[in-house]
């Protein structure tokens, strides 16, 4: 499924492909250059292998993954974030494959990875399932699934994130999409955002998964 042909209600105003593209064209990055800290935290000891990043962005997970000796695959759907990443890959001396797809329509595979990361990927329910299911699908024997998004409870209790509650989603909406997946950690955890004028909390979804051998 291509944006073009999805209904109106999963194109959140603001978030269509054009809108990141010209988000993404400003000259600085729009997130760090650095991995999301509760990621590199969990998924650090892992032995390296075949990782995929769905919804990769400018690159910043990926490019931490491939210079730990991971080899690549990172997704996005915006050709203006995956020519950033490009750019961000190549000033760390690595080597990342880059994908220009929709999450909903990009097929990466059974079993093929050892990792699979979906960070804030916040999609209206019934696609969030069908993107979710494919990436579970995705997971190598041996393999993990690592999901981290802002959480339904942020929209009124947190900092930041989608102000739609419609392409938020709980831990408990994850599980059941994962399959034969054996469910490690799936919980709410908190992070401090700092701000100008001090710092505030905000609230996300953690699930993280592996396929047994």
């Amino acid at each position: 499924m291509t944006e073009g042909s999805r209904p109106s209600s999963s194109i959140r105003p603001g978030f269509a492909r054009a809108d990141w593209n010209e988000r993404y064209a400003q000259k600085e990055l729009v997130w760090t250059a650095e991995p999301n800290r509760l990621f590199a935290s969990e998924v650090g000891g892992l032995k390296p292998g075949r990782a995929l990043d769905l919804a990769c962005g400018e690159g910043r997970n990926a490019v931490w993954l491939a210079a730990r000796g991971w080899q690549v695959t990172g997704v996005d759907f915006s050709d203006v974030a995956i020519a950033k990443a490009g750019e961000l890959a190549a000033s760390r001396g690595v080597h990342v494959e880059w994908v220009v797809a929709d999450v909903l329509e990009h097929d990466p595979g059974r079993r093929a990875f050892d990792l699979v990361a979906v960070l804030y990927l916040q999609l209206p329910r019934d696609e969030l399932a069908r993107a979710l299911r494919r990436a579970a699908e995705a997971v190598a024997p041996g393999g993990t699934l690592f999901v981290l998004g802002h959480d339904t409870t942020n929209l009124e209790h947190g900092h930041g994130g989608p102000k739609d509650a419609s392409v938020l989603f709980t831990p408990e909406d994850v599980v059941p999409e994962l399959g034969d997946l054996v469910v490690e950690r799936a919980e709410k955890v908190r992070r401090t955002v700092a701000l100008e004028d001090g710092e505030a909390t905000a609230i996300d979804a953690l699930v993280k998964a592996h396929r047994e051998r």
